[in-house]
This record gives C-alpha cells, structure tokens and sequence, in this order.
C-alpha cells in the first residue's frame, strides 16, 4: 500500500534532493530494499510533525533514538514508535549496560546526521540496533531520512531487516 504522497519505487528521486537525504537513498539501495525518500513541505522534525507531515498516526512514526553506554561510551540505536517515550531501565537491560541519551555531538560523530533527521541505517560508524516491539504490529512506517523534511515508508520487517536490528521491548 503506497502512501499518495510517495512516488512508487519505480521512480527516481528528485536530483534536488539534499545531500544528506541522498546518502539515505544510497544506503536503502545498498541493502537492497526498493524504497524512495521523499522531501515534505513541511518539517518532519518530531514524531507528531512527520505524522501530520503524512497524514498517519504518530504510532506509524519510526523514530530513531541515539543512546551512549555509560560503561563503554558505546552509541546505541533504537527505532522506537513515535507514540511513546522509551523506558530506559528496559533498554539497560537489552543492552547489558546503563544507557544515556546522546548529545547532538555524538549522534552527528557516529551517525552523520543531526538530530531530528537521523534515519535507522546509514551511519558513519555502523550500531547495534534496537527495535520496539510495537512497531512490529504496525502495516507501514515512516522513518526519517537524513533531514528534517526528509521520510521514507517501509514495512516493519524490512526495517528489521534493513538495519540487522532486535526487536524488544523498548516502552
């Protein structure tokens, strides 16, 4: 099911699109999936400005979560639901460490993007990955492409496998 406002995988991506976004577009094609990002009019900053960006709801929106271990200094990804806050005594536990949410300085060193456009693959430096649970009873999402205009529209097994990620319980 293809969202109206998504060109069809058939289609090229706008030569415009922003640099980052376009490294986004690489790596979708590197793992092979068939997907195209797409720029919104409108800031896709936030969990709740992609879902109105889009027309879904905020559970829909994959939002990706950069965390450093407070014993390994560690990055850490987590593509959580846009509906809910992360619990991180949950995420300490999958990790096997205390967790910390990242500062912008770190997700820009190990992802390459800035915060409010980091999408779940990708990265400068490759991350473990976890994946909420949730995500996995939805049809389609919405995961940020390198920018803060910048989506695309996957299933929640090809974020899976796409990003090598464990599925978890995250909230």
């Amino acid at each position: 099911m293809q969202h109206p406002s998504q060109p069809t995988s058939g289609d090229v991506p706008s030569p415009a699109l922003p640099k980052s976004a376009a490294r986004v577009q690489q790596a979708l094609e590197a793992a092979g999936a068939r997907l195209t990002v797409v720029e919104m009019p409108s800031s896709t900053r936030t969990a709740a400005d992609a879902a109105a960006a889009v027309g879904c709801d905020i559970a829909n929106i994959a939002k990706s979560l950069i965390f450093k271990g407070k014993e390994s200094g560690e990055g850490l990804l987590v593509v959580a639901s846009g509906a809910g806050r992360v619990d991180t005594k949950l995420l300490a536990e999958a990790a096997g460490e205390p967790l910390a949410m990242a500062d912008p300085e770190f997700v820009r060193e190990r992802t390459g993007y800035a915060i409010g456009g980091v999408p779940p693959l990708g990265h400068a430096t490759p991350l473990p990955t976890l994946i909420d649970r949730d995500l996995m009873d939805l049809g389609r999402i919405w995961a940020a492409a390198g920018t803060p205009r910048t989506l695309f529209e996957l299933t929640p097994e090809l974020l899976v496998h796409i990003t090598g990620g464990r599925v978890t319980r995250v909230r």
